[in-house]
């Protein structure tokens, strides 16, 4: 699957120096994985995974190759949104090219200034969550205007009319009492039919504290601090300085290692937003191993194997026959297929089976009608 993460922001927080910092990540990705034109407010970058490489390396010993089958990694979408400012909902600024281009995103990254510089204007208060809650309001009063449109079909018997009716009108009551809509506890077919709506305020979300540098030592502090201030989880805050993000895109691994190391931290904050992200999402990856390529697949957590076989190619659902699954570690201490499966490693899975996440996956696929 694609995941697409939309960055949002008020003037002068650093969204644009991060999304720069991405856009240097994805050059030097393209340089190696060739990818389809990538419009220039879009950055396609790489999901970190050490795996890989291991991977690779296996395959080559193990089935006698004179090179290293490619790598190609997950990837995530960046999009820098631009244009939000308070009123966006009612046309303010860029508010209907903002609220257009976030509709189309999985997941909503709020870039909000948690740094002090004298010499940047800043836009209203210095107060990290007054930048948080502009946003949010901006993003519930875009889908109240969406709910005020909905109109109840009277006299309808059809169940699914009466779950569509029934969700508009508890996202609305929460919406008026400042509550965003993926807070809103709704059946299985109130939120089907909500899902269909586009609540913006619906859409899972990070948000990229901008600290100062001296302050990266202490992430995890801060993420704790702030997760309650703006009302989430630790798991939807990250940390970061926008400014380091941009320098490291300029160096080598090792180098980046370097200098995380005299900051004091031992992760990019870009890697950890995406780690974040995948668990704010609910999202794992599978891997595949051959001559032809090394790769990690992205699916939804608690994926079967017949539809985790799709994100392949979508022929390889209808014609599934099973998928031959060993954990990634076990695959790489025997040292590839043949010697995994004679060490009983190798196990034989239904369509049913839910996918792991570092699950070595080889499918088994019919030939079709």
């Amino acid at each position: 699957m694609n995941l697409s993460v939309g960055i949002v922001g008020l003037p002068n927080v650093g969204k644009s120096t991060l999304f720069n910092a991405l856009l240097k990540k994805q050059q030097a990705f393209v340089a190696n994985f060739p990818f389809a034109t990538i419009e220039p407010n879009v950055g396609i970058v790489p999901v970190p995974d050490a795996r890989l490489l291991q991977l690779s390396e296996v395959v080559k010993e193990s089935e006698k190759l004179d090179f290293l089958p490619p790598l190609v990694p997950a990837t995530v979408e960046f999009v820098d949104i631009a244009g939000l400012v308070a009123g966006a909902h009612k046309g303010e600024g860029l508010g209907n090219k903002f609220l257009s281009h976030i509709r189309q995103v999985n997941a909503i990254l709020h870039v909000v200034r948690g740094f002090s510089d004298p010499d940047i204007v800043k836009e209203g208060s210095v107060d990290p969550v007054s930048d948080f809650e502009v946003i949010e309001t901006e993003l519930m009063m875009s889908d109240y205007q969406t709910l005020e449109k909905q109109k109840e079909v009277k006299g309808s018997g059809d169940s699914y009319e009466k779950a569509r009716w029934s969700a508009v009108l508890k996202l609305k009551a929460a919406i008026e009492k400042g509550i965003p809509a993926r807070k809103v506890e709704l059946g299985e077919e109130e939120a089907k039919a909500a899902r269909e709506l586009s609540l913006l305020s619906m859409k899972p979300m990070l948000i990229a504290l901008n600290i100062d540098e001296n302050a990266l030592r202490q992430t995890e502090e801060l993420e704790k601090r702030y997760a309650e201030a703006f009302g989430v989880e630790t798991h939807q805050v990250v940390a970061v300085n926008a400014k380091v993000e941009s320098d490291l895109a300029e160096f080598s691994d090792e180098e980046q290692k370097d200098y995380l190391a005299d900051l004091g931290v031992n992760q990019s904050g870009l890697e950890r937003i995406i780690k974040k992200g995948f668990s704010t999402l609910g999202l794992i990856t599978f891997l595949t191993a051959g001559e032809k390529e090394v790769r990690a697949w992205t699916i939804k957590d608690g994926t079967v194997a017949q539809n985790a076989a799709g994100e392949i190619h979508n022929d390889f659902v209808k014609n599934f026959i099973k998928a031959d699954v060993v954990d990634w570690e076990k695959f790489v201490n025997a040292g590839g297929w043949k010697n995994a499966r004679d060490k009983g490693f190798v196990r034989s899975e239904g369509r049913d089976y839910i996918v792991k996440d570092g699950d070595v996956i080889e499918f088994k696929i019919g030939s079709g009608s």
